[in-house]
């Protein structure tokens, strides 16, 4: 790793903290963070020549893997027509209307470049449509780094939120109310005191940025009833698990339809792109044809178009799911084995092509469980398993992707190393 650590020294000189995302950095495990040449299937290769099995893919982005030979083709042809327009291309039109052939509840679609402009957006738009100002979301959810959402939360009962960054207006923070995941009884009392001035709940419905969550029964349903009953806007912010836990996202696979929904990570086959959508009725105030204003210089970039339209139509076709979802089975079993045979206590949540390793011996339920997790015991896990060439997500509080090129030599590969790794922790 002696070139990682060269370059990872050169460019905390000109990057802040050496990374252009936080996690990014390692700062959570501890040691320097890998310097990436290249990734194909479901490996990546840093620049000391080092190979790993991935399961970070680029944030959970890559569903079909490093460089699929299909999108990389598509794109290679597309950037002979230009990088970028400013203008509509047709290529849009049927991005946007394989969304909505997938995703019913998106009857009308914007396309946006990042997971944080959508919900940025949605929730622009949902104030705008409603003409309330409050919101509400849910403790340990993440939902982007706009000032709305950036708020920390109460335990309990429900708090109002106070700044989690500097830099955003304590005034705009408590137009934010949060609340703890899985608890109906809290958010039911809410909308009952203060439900006509919520213009909003923004909901990861299967979250999976305080590591892996899932909803208990009846909560999205409990979401869906009350939002309704007090003309509350329901988003699910489905960057994450759209596409991940079903070709329908958690809505198709919970059978709920929201009000609006944001979209992300997969759909771009690993170029930078995002989407928001939702009713017509809700849609239609947005500009150009609605007063509630939202823009975007490479909104619907015809490289990003035409790689989320060749991912769209590889996951729409016949047996990709099935022996994915397998895998992701597969795996868990041989972790609880490793761990169980090694007598260390660790939880794990699975869902779809999405796991996650609690070190914990309690359920883990929502962010407050989330956070009794031993993260020294996580960060000892991580730096063994990457020594074995397993790259992790670097922090407990992540979840961990697979692919279809993931083979089922990787996952023997990955619990055979996760045997050893949990002996050495």
């Amino acid at each position: 790793m002696e070139r990682s650590k060269k370059a990872f020294m050169e460019a905390q000189k000109v990057i802040p903290g050496g990374v252009n995302s936080p996690v990014r950095a390692f700062k959570a495990v501890g040691g320097n963070p890998l310097f990436i040449e290249k990734g194909k299937g479901s490996k990546i290769y840093d620049i000391d020549g080092s190979e790993y099995i991935d399961y970070v893919l680029s944030w959970g982005a890559l569903l079909l893997g490093h460089a699929h030979p299909d999108i990389s083709s598509a794109i290679k042809v597309a950037v002979d027509r230009g990088t970028s327009y400013g203008a509509p291309t047709e290529a849009e039109v049927t991005f946007a209307k394989m969304i909505n052939r997938i995703y019913p509840s998106m009857e009308m679609v914007r396309l946006v470049s990042s997971g944080t402009e959508a919900t940025m957006s949605a929730i622009r738009l949902a104030r705008g449509y409603t003409g309330r100002e409050k919101i509400i979301k849910f403790e340990g959810c993440y939902h982007g780094h706009s000032d709305s959402l950036l708020v920390k939360a109460g335990s309990g009962a429900a708090t109002f939120g106070l700044p989690d960054s500097p830099g955003v207006p304590e005034d705009l923070a408590k137009k934010t109310i949060t609340l703890p995941f899985n608890n109906l009884d809290a958010f039911k009392g809410l909308v009952e005191r203060e439900g006509d001035e919520v213009a909003a709940i923004i909901v990861e419905p299967i979250p999976g940025n305080m590591g892996l969550i899932l909803p208990g029964d009846g909560f999205l349903e409990g979401l869906r009833g009350l939002s309704a009953r007090y003309g509350i806007i329901l988003i699910f912010d489905e960057v994450i698990s759209g596409f991940r836990v079903g070709l329908g996202g958690a809505q198709g696979l919970y059978n709920i339809r929201p009000d609006m929904t944001c979209l992300g990570k997969v759909i771009g086959g690993g170029l930078p792109i995002a989407a928001f959508g939702g009713k017509r009725e809700i849609m239609e105030k947005i500009a150009p044809i609605g007063p509630v204003y939202q823009a975007g210089t490479l909104s619907g970039n015809p490289l990003a178009v035409t790689a989320g339209i060749e991912t769209l139509k590889i996951l729409e076709g016949p047996g990709i799911y099935d022996p994915l979802f397998k895998k992701t089975r597969d795996l868990r079993e041989g972790l609880e084995d490793a761990a169980r045979m090694a007598s260390v206590p660790v939880y794990i949540t699975s869902v779809g092509s999405e796991l996650c390793l609690f070190f914990n011996k309690e359920k883990v339920v929502d962010y407050t469980t989330a956070k009794r997790s031993d993260t020294k015991a996580f960060s000892g896990f991580f730096q063994a398993m990457l020594a074995k060439g397993v790259y992790l997500p670097p922090s407990q509080f992540e979840t961990l992707f697979l692919s279809t090129m993931h083979s089922d030599e990787d996952i023997n590969k990955t619990i055979e190393a996760a045997r050893r790794a949990f002996k050495e922790i």
